[in-house]
């Protein structure tokens, strides 16, 4: 028996079996450290399970073993710099290997992992610091992130410990060093001192378009829920090798390098890239024999305006595509390149996969798929009356008086208002709309605040974004609502072009014109505005927020 088959069936023959018999069998006491590392490093000692590379010719392959002894040694090193259950730890780690043995050993003593981006300053950090209580961070050994940490520690109480990966700095506690003089026997807790099922084990700042970020907690069975993630969307099959294309301080990390791959028993690919190419990557892929594939339709794009004839993709089996609508051009492009079908998938910081294609369906371009059976997935009304089909709503997550399932969220830390905002009367409301088809297959319009209502139409920024991106002009763009005195708002495009193409009165006509024909016509932007660059939070999604403040100024 697999491990994973421990917890899952995994033999389903259709998509109505997988909803009406799917069901996991969560253990007592589950601990990721020791239930999947540990277990592997017994039942598969020498199979692979990390495969790293960096663009300076370097690389390393970890088998289930070496995790499991760096992760008792990594253990065993933090305890005795007085890390212990409980204890919040800030992971600024990048691409860099030593995040993997360092999250599982944060999971076995019972710490909580706090991961996140080297893009933060110090006003970041110090924010985050003093939120989540940060006692101590391991950092990546970078000059600008050390400096940043180090300019934020008169500022942060808790931070009491500093660790860097490969670093030799004052007031900085070598990392790699400490592990390496640490023992490898490490002896696991009475289970009086092992954290228990619902305790914080993970806690991510997650930006929204406006606001400060918030913290979402996840607990010690957050894994399992993954096991949606990898298995039945990515279709991780045992001795494969699957990347996922993330930085480590973002939860699709987790998502795509580390919790469902290796429960499906599938190694984890990591490019540990200083820039994205196109070309290298696509190399990387053929040079390892990457055998499923995720990444957000910016990058297919990207990678699509190279030649796939130069790289052999054999390996290649299997496709799935998340992090922001998936443009129909880009799964259509992609499929006459390589024969695969990207799966697209929706999910959130706050949940695992909640909507995806699944192995058994056939996916329609652009749409998300279909609910993920782990929850209770239906489209509402502001009434909270379930959408007729094709009707728009909000897509939420019914609970009821049930245990919230295995991937949700406990609710955001230290915010109890904000949480029973969106957490309440049995119901977790997503704030992203959608409707659904007489298939039952859901189709994204946008974050809620983002929707335009124009003349009586409700308008969803993607739709427009989709029709325009197809047009060869158009490299990202951003749709927002305009304030209108006739129509409440009309529909505005702010442009970044592609390479070759010029603003011009003429072109906007022709970018109109084109709206017009692909989408239905009252869609179309009425105000285009060519910029060089989108305002993006810190993880990447564009401010729609910030464009509307922008132009709310000017109308002043």
């Amino acid at each position: 028996m697999s491990l994973i088959e421990k917890y899952v069936r995994v033999d389903f023959k259709s998509y109505e079996d997988f909803v009406q018999n799917f069901s996991i069998n969560v253990p007592d006491r589950f601990n990721f450290g020791y239930d999947v590392v540990d277990e592997l490093a017994k039942t598969s000692p020498d199979s692979r399970a990390l495969v790293w590379c960096n663009d300076r010719g370097e690389d390393k392959t970890f088998t289930y073993k070496e995790i499991s002894v760096l992760s008792n040694k990594t253990a065993n090193f933090l305890l005795s710099l007085g890390i212990k259950k409980g204890d919040r730890v800030m992971l600024i780690l990048k691409r860099n290997y030593q995040f993997w043995y360092a999250i599982t050993a944060l999971h076995k003593i019972g710490a909580v992992a706090v991961p996140a981006t080297h893009l933060l300053t110090k006003k970041d950090l110090v924010y985050r610091n003093n939120r989540a209580d940060i006692k101590a961070v391991i950092c990546t050994n970078d000059e600008l992130v050390l400096s940043h940490v180090e300019a934020a520690e008169p500022e942060s109480p808790t931070l009491k410990i500093k660790l860097s990966a490969n670093c030799k700095r004052d007031g900085w506690i070598p990392f790699d060093e400490g592990v390496e003089a640490a023992s490898e026997v490490f002896v696991k807790p009475a289970d009086c001192d092992l954290p228990e099922n619902g305790d914080i084990m993970l806690l991510y700042f997650t930006s929204g378009t406006s606001g400060n970020p918030k913290m979402v907690t996840h607990n010690f069975v957050y894994p399992l829920g993954h096991i949606i993630t990898s298995k039945f969307w990515q279709n991780c099959q045992k001795d494969g090798l699957h990347l996922t294309i993330a930085d480590t301080g973002w939860a699709k990390a987790v998502w795509g390098k580390l919790y469902g791959q290796w429960l499906c028993e599938t190694a984890i690919f990591v490019y540990d890239m200083d820039k994205f190419v196109p070309d290298i990557l696509l190399e990387k892929i053929a040079k390892y024999k990457v055998t499923s594939f995720c990444a957000p339709p910016t990058m297919y794009r990207f990678m699509l305006g190279e030649d796939f004839s130069k790289y052999d993709l054999s390996a290649l089996k299997y496709c799935t595509i998340a992090g922001e609508p998936l443009n129909p051009e880009v799964y259509n492009k992609f499929f006459r390149f390589t024969g695969h079908k990207m799966m697209e998938g929706f999910g959130q910081t706050e949940t695992v996969v909640t909507v995806a294609n699944f192995p058994w369906m056939t996916p329609k371009p652009g749409s998300m798929g279909k609910p993920s059976p782990l929850y209770n997935i239906d489209i509402i009304d502001s009434e909270g009356k379930s959408c007729a089909i094709g009707d728009e709503g909000e897509i939420v997550v019914k609970i009821g008086d049930n245990p919230p399932p295995p991937g949700m969220f406990l609710g955001y830390h230290k915010d109890e208002e904000l949480t029973n905002s969106v957490w309440h009367d049995g119901v977790y409301h997503t704030g992203d709309i959608a409707w659904k088809d007489e298939e039952g297959y859901y189709w994204y319009v946008g974050r809620n605040d983002d929707v335009i209502k124009s003349s009586g139409y409700r308008i969803g920024p993607f739709e427009v974004e989709s029709a325009l991106m197809e047009h060869p002009a158009v490299l990202e763009t951003a749709i927002t609502a305009v304030p209108d005195e006739i129509r409440g708002q009309i529909v505005k495009a702010t442009i970044i072009l592609a390479k070759g193409y010029s603003p011009s009165e003429e072109l906007k006509k022709e970018l109109q014109d084109h709206v017009k024909k692909v989408t239905a016509p009252y869609k179309y932007p009425r105000i285009i505005e060519f910029v060089d660059e989108l305002p993006k939070t810190i993880s990447g999604k564009i401010r729609r927020v910030q464009l509307r403040e922008q132009d709310a100024k000017k109308s002043d």
